[in-house]
């Protein structure tokens, strides 16, 4: 099967700050020929970044917890524990905004940055292109309330152990994607990353 599609018509449907487009389209079938003629909303937001902040020599992980808009259709989820996270601006790389995210919404100075893995979120409405980060930080100086005000942004930084923090992943304390695939992979490549980063291993 040759993979293709052929745009008909594209629409801007609502151009704010994030951008909704209208598509008409239609692409190769596994089957053969072509499908039908279909239309899609695709949700635009850019290229973003996420950082698990990590602290190697004491085991700790950082996390942050704030109001999220799109989980008030349940009330009491509405506060969701994450990771620092943001989008790439104009003229910024995606390091360039690790660095920036780290400083803005945990007051953390990234000493040492590994790139875990990039991808969609969720494709199946959204265009958001992710680069996921793992980052070496000092946890003794994470803490307090952070956020841009213009940004409105409310931001209460949380230091937890890395045992404590797969426990909240496992009791369902944590229900944003992108820091449960970022504790589950450092569960995966804690012991490497703590020797890639010069951390004495006790035996």
């Amino acid at each position: 099967m040759k993979k293709q599609f052929e745009i008909l018509h594209k629409a801007i449907v609502y151009p704010g700050f994030f951008r909704m487009e209208k598509y008409r389209l239609k692409h190769t079938l596994y089957k053969g020929g072509w499908s039908n003629e279909i239309s899609r909303e695709v949700f635009v937001r850019g290229d973003c970044v996420a950082v698990l902040l990590y602290d190697p020599d004491a085991d700790n992980v950082v996390l942050i917890e704030q109001f999220r808009a799109g989980a008030i259709l349940q009330p009491d989820k509405a506060w969701l524990v994450e990771i620092v996270a943001g989008a790439i601006e104009p003229g910024e790389t995606a390091i360039d905004v690790a660095y920036r995210e780290s400083l803005e919404e945990a007051g953390c100075e990234i000493e040492a940055l590994i790139e875990i893995n990039k991808f969609y979120t969720t494709p199946g409405c959204s265009g958001e292109w992710l680069t996921l980060f793992c980052a070496k930080v000092d946890s003794s100086k994470a803490g307090g309330v952070h956020g841009l005000d213009d940004e409105d942004e409310d931001i209460l930084v949380r230091v937890v152990s890395f045992d404590e923090a797969y426990r909240m992943l496992e009791q369902g304390e944590i229900m944003s994607s992108m820091p449960i695939i970022a504790i589950q992979w450092l569960a995966l490549n804690k012991q490497k990353l703590q020797q890639q980063w010069s951390v004495p291993q006790i035996a």
